[in-house]
């Protein structure tokens, strides 16, 4: 059986083929998909969005030390959040097997930082595998568990935006989705508890299988010597260099370097040393390719192997074939230098915006007019930061808002301070900063941006939305009751859309001296299909020009007629408008109308 699926289609076909019985995940860039698809397995895979990360992989572990195979999955900023349960859970060590996927995002797509978890599973002492492409990606996650129960060990499949989201033929073989069998679970507290009574023996326990696993990658099948195909004419130079690579960079060096010998790897953690050492015997000149941090390189050069120096930078930002180009015309010099890709002159940016409609818009017009610091977080709602809303200060991780805040107001920082953050944030990591900054007496304003879904990611389902991944009914939590049962006597619900009504609250929260949580709700209107839900017209006859509407940075409204220099008559797209009549709340003269 063949399908054309992307890596994080072709991990969930794995997990289903492999008996996963147990997948949980938070979603997130360039990982969403993985849970997405596993959920269409539901007859055999019991699916579920946590509410983080940390809760993700606690559940994976708990289903893992029942005797279940067990997945989770999230992006690479996801992995710092579950690093506390991932760290001890190498001690115990999985009883079904357990596989985590990690989906990095090399020149940072969709995330706030560009980081390699290739350390943090060296870190951990898990077992690494990177797949290449969407086959391996099959291959190495339905080998995972087996690979995770054999050593006792969790597995970290490592994808990276460019494997996640790029589709290529996948032979399933005999697909037949069932659920592993359970293995028995017995009671061991020398095992699953790392009291400081056992954690000395579980770390000696997780050295020797760091050897053990070592031993077994020299000649596992994820690692092999990829040499020139036949007919390729390669010269004294090419001979004589080889290239140890993994992952998608090997696609690029394969393009790139037809001619070379190269070590292809694919179980990079813990590294095949005597594989590294015998290829590295076999050539005169050693050069290691990888995306991002030197993993490869520097554990190479550690085991005393000299390695070529190059100055093309391959450690920032996402490779791609002009780099390697690069690389070849200084290393080898038979080939000439990649000129940069110049942009086509006239050709218009397309930054990434508030969708026409969005309450997030009329929460930030209203900060702003405040002259309010607002400390940001992850969401649609970062795009408050930038022009013409220009109302957010920060962003640093999810729910670092409200601490944020929180620390400039003990700082004696003077001026309206506020948090912003997303329902689905708020559910993630949003309810312990707000518990910490009413125990505090912290006098922080906290603005949850309730629009019913995870937006960002692509519409997930989260406690305030009474739906789970599969689709069932559950309970609606909802945040002004969270914020009341934490202690909170002044809490707040304004409509997104009521541009005076939210100034009034806002304004009276943040000057009050006391802890507020204010509620600004408005649905996304994608989510919930309210694209078309209205339409508002520009009174040519009324309008005066002055360019208010224009600065709400709505993608509906645009520039019409020039009445006087630099002055433009509004108008708006009626295929983008959305209705919310935020543009309307906001021209003095009358001019915007609904009109249906």
């Amino acid at each position: 059986m063949k399908k054309f699926l992307s890596a994080n289609e072709a991990v969930a076909h794995a997990a289903a083929q492999a008996g996963c019985v147990v997948a949980s995940a938070y979603p997130g860039t360039p990982s969403t998909e993985i849970l997405e698809n596993i959920a269409k397995f539901k007859d055999t895979v019991r699916c579920e969005w946590a509410v983080n990360e940390k809760v993700a992989v606690e559940t994976a572990v708990g289903a893992s030390m029942a005797g279940a195979r067990a997945l989770t999955a999230m992006k690479h900023v996801g992995l710092n959040v579950a690093m506390d349960p991932f760290m001890t859970f190498t001690y115990v060590g999985p009883l079904g097997g357990f596989v985590l996927v990690s989906a990095d995002d090399p020149g940072t797509h969709s995330s706030q930082n560009e980081q390699d978890n290739r350390n943090l599973a060296k870190f951990a002492r898990a077992l690494l595998l990177e797949p290449a492409d969407s086959q391996e990606a099959y291959d190495m996650t339905v080998a995972a568990f087996g690979l995770s129960e054999k050593f006792s060990v969790p597995v970290v499949i490592r994808l990276t935006t460019r494997t996640s989201h790029s589709s290529s033929l996948v032979d399933l073989g005999d697909f037949r989705p069932a659920p592993h069998p359970l293995i028995p679970y017995k009671k061991d507290i020398a095992r699953n508890i790392p009291a400081p009574a056992f954690a000395p023996a579980q770390r000696l326990n997780a050295q020797k299988r760091t050897a053990a696993m070592e031993k077994e990658s020299n000649r596992s099948k994820f690692n092999r010597v990829v040499k020139p195909a036949k007919g390729v004419k390669v010269s004294a130079k090419a001979k004589s260099l080889g290239i140890v690579t993994s992952a998608v960079a090997y696609q690029y060096v394969r393009e790139i370097f037809p001619d070379c010998q190269i070590l292809k790897l694919g179980w990079t953690n813990p590294l095949p040393k005597a594989l590294v050492a015998k290829f590295a015997k076999t050539v005169k000149k050693l050069l290691v390719v990888e995306e991002l941090d030197p993993f490869l390189e520097d554990q190479i050069k550690a085991m005393g192997i000299k390695v070529v120096e190059h100055k093309t930078e391959l450690n920032m930002f996402e490779l791609n074939a002009d780099r390697v180009q690069n690389l070849r015309h200084e290393v080898l010099g038979d080939v000439p230098k990649a000129k940069a890709k110049k942009v086509p002159e006239g050709l218009p940016s397309r930054p990434p915006v508030l969708c026409a409609g969005c309450g997030h818009r009329g929460v930030f017009h209203v900060l702003h007019k405040l002259g309010a610091t607002v400390m940001g977080d992850i969401g649609c709602y970062t795009l408050g930061a930038f022009p013409p809303l220009s109302a957010m200060d920060s962003t640093i991780c999810m729910g670092a808002s409200i601490g944020n805040a929180a620390g400039m107001k003990k700082a004696g920082m003077k001026g309206r301070i506020c948090a912003v953050l997303g329902d689905s944030t708020f559910f993630h990591s949003g309810i312990t900063g707000i518990l910490s900054a009413i125990y505090n007496g912290t006098p922080v304003t906290t603005v949850v941006l309730d629009n019913r879904i995870t937006a960002m990611t692509g519409h997930q389902d989260n406690p305030g939305t009474g739906k789970t991944l599969a689709g069932d009914p559950a309970p609606v939590t909802e945040i002004a009751d969270i914020a009341k049962a934490c202690g909170y006597k002044n809490v707040a619900k304004v409509s997104a859309d009521d541009l005076a009504g939210l100034e009034r609250t806002l304004a009276t929260a943040m000057d009050s001296g006391e802890p507020w949580l204010v509620v600004a709700y408005a649905p996304c209107r994608i989510a919930a299909k309210l694209t078309k839900e209205g339409l508002c017209e520009v009174d040519p006859a009324e309008c005066r020009a002055c360019g208010a509407c224009f600065r709400m940075g709505c993608p509906a409204m645009t520039r019409g007629a020039e009445i006087r220099p630099g002055a433009f008559q509004m108008k708006i797209d009626p295929d983008l408008c959305a209705g919310c009549i935020q543009c309307s709340q906001v021209c003095k003269f009358g001019a915007i109308k609904r009109v249906r």
